[in-house]
């Protein structure tokens, strides 16, 4: 008899040790639906914390988001069969995200695009931005908006609020300037993406989202996605990917997109010397919609999944980008290469160096005014 009460008693004392080696077991951590880890986007970089924010809407669309240059790092969309897909290039962590510089998802600013020779002048003084892509500044220079870390507020489950304050001369700029993006995620599979920015000087400010968008969910080729575009002009660039300044109709060349065409029908059409200059279509066209977020200014369609893109936006332009430059040397989200024409890039925008050509639609902010921008991307689905 004492022999079984002491094997009880063992068996007691075993069963409590097992439950407190499982409680005190850290739970396996659970990926989001597009397979990343919060805990590979939670570090420093200069001093302020990163994280990983996943908004979800009532039909299970998925939208993961990271502070760190208020970069939209996957999108989970459902194809024509119902799996989901993601839509967006990006890396899974943000030690890749600082050490592979890249544009993938992020928040461009404080001037997306360029600014010829990285000059303009504003209100009579001269102002000198980094050369940091053939001699201008591009997309607010090397450590624009993109490589900065933002505050970040998640009010709800389908809404983020991201706020960065740019100081008076960074990267050249004026005016100590507070930007905020606001990403929503809609019931009808929309993100809304709000831009506001206040000034206390007098400044320039253009910003857009730089998406990655592969709707085959596979990141190969771009191809064979129908590309159309709600523009009767856009503005031609030099060999330096400059605008020239010129203002062209797309009647009768490769950059008429007005009904749906294949993305790769023309790009190689190095004869029309906009596509040379371009190394492929990296153009900004002038929308027809002018301003008028309700109505559809470009649509991207993959014919292979059903998955329709949609966009909207405020702004006079939008920058369509085939990643051109895409060579094979990034590896992102799940082992993947992103080789050259991976995906098709949709930047709604002031047109490129409108700083230095008056007659376009200004991105000069003055104190006292807000600078409002929105963009929304719309996911569905063509079943046909």
């Amino acid at each position: 008899m004492p022999e079984k009460s002491n094997n009880m008693k063992k068996l007691c004392v075993w069963a409590v040790a097992a439950l407190l080696m499982a409680a005190c077991t850290p739970k396996a951590e659970k990926a989001t639906d597009s397979g990343l880890l919060q805990s590979n986007f939670q570090m420093e970089v200069n001093g302020k914390k990163t994280d990983l924010y996943t908004l979800r809407n009532k039909n299970n669309m998925e939208v993961c988001i990271t502070n760190f240059g208020g970069r939209i790092v996957s999108v989970m969309v459902p194809d024509k069969d119902g799996q989901m897909r993601d839509v967006v290039l990006g890396f899974d962590s943000i030690q890749d995200y600082v050490s592979k510089p890249s544009d993938f998802g992020a928040s461009i600013g404080r001037y997306a695009n360029r600014i010829n020779q990285g000059k303009f002048t504003l209100d009579g003084t001269e102002y000198q931005l980094p050369q940091n892509n053939y001699g201008h500044c591009l997309h607010g220079g090397p450590q624009g908006f993109q490589y900065r870390v933002f505050d970040a507020v998640q009010p709800n489950p389908q809404e983020l609020e991201l706020t960065y304050v740019a100081e008076d001369g960074e990267e050249g700029f004026p005016g100590n300037i507070t930007c905020k993006v606001l990403m929503k995620l809609t019931d009808d599979n929309a993100i809304d993406i709000r831009y506001e920015a206040e000034t206390d000087k007098p400044t320039i400010v253009n910003m857009t989202n730089h998406s990655y968008f592969n709707l085959d969910g596979d990141a190969a080729r771009n191809e064979a996605h129908l590309l159309t575009i709600d523009a009767d002009y856009y503005t031609p660039v030099d060999s330096t990917f400059m605008t020239t300044g010129e203002i062209a109709p797309v009647e009768g060349t490769p950059m008429d997109f007005r009904t749906p065409t294949p993305v790769g029908a023309r790009i190689n059409d190095y004869d029309f010397v906009q596509l040379k200059n371009g190394n492929g279509y990296d153009h900004n066209w002038v929308l027809n919609t002018k301003g008028d977020v309700t109505r559809k200014c470009a649509t991207l369609e993959s014919p292979l999944t059903g998955i329709v893109l949609d966009v909207y936006t405020n702004e006079p332009g939008i920058q369509v980008y085939a990643g051109n430059f895409l060579d094979g040397s990034l590896t992102g989200k799940k082992g993947i290469t992103y080789n050259q024409r991976a995906s098709v890039c949709l930047e709604t925008q002031k047109y490129p160096d409108t700083p230095n050509k008056p007659e376009w639609p200004s991105a000069v902010l003055r104190p006292g005014e807000k600078y409002m921008s929105q963009c929304i991307f719309k996911f569905s689905v063509n079943k046909n």
